[in-house]
């Protein structure tokens, strides 16, 4: 039940998160629009501890997953901010590319504890 201890990148994840919604216009789109990558991208750093802290490998794969869930989630929520341009789309683009790597991560991590559990 091994993996890449992410703590730090996910919690700086969530800052980065934060300090995009804390960013947005106060109109609804922005709000509505934020509220949910809010909910979903600070969710990954919080899900990967409790799987760090899991009593059994079931366990540990099922917060992986929930940790790939929310990612996947938050990349989605990322684009359609950029596709509606509700701030300027190239200041997204880090944040993009960092949700998609650390999808990769987490991708890898758990075909490994699968396999591992085989």
């Amino acid at each position: 039940m091994t993996t890449p201890d992410l703590k730090p990148r996910t919690f700086e994840f969530a800052q980065r998160v934060v300090r995009l919604y804390a960013s947005l216009p106060s109109k609804t789109l922005p709000q509505t629009l934020g509220r949910q990558l809010l909910r979903s991208g600070t969710s990954v750093g919080a899900n990967y501890r409790e799987a760090r802290r899991s009593r059994s490998k079931a366990e540990f794969r099922a917060k992986l997953g929930d940790c790939l869930r929310e990612l996947d989630e938050t990349l989605f929520w990322l684009e359609l901010m950029q596709a509606e341009a509700v701030v300027k789309p190239s200041l997204l683009d880090n944040l993009i590319a960092e949700t998609m790597e650390l999808i990769a991560i987490f991708v890898t991590s758990l075909n490994t504890a699968k396999d591992s559990a085989a």
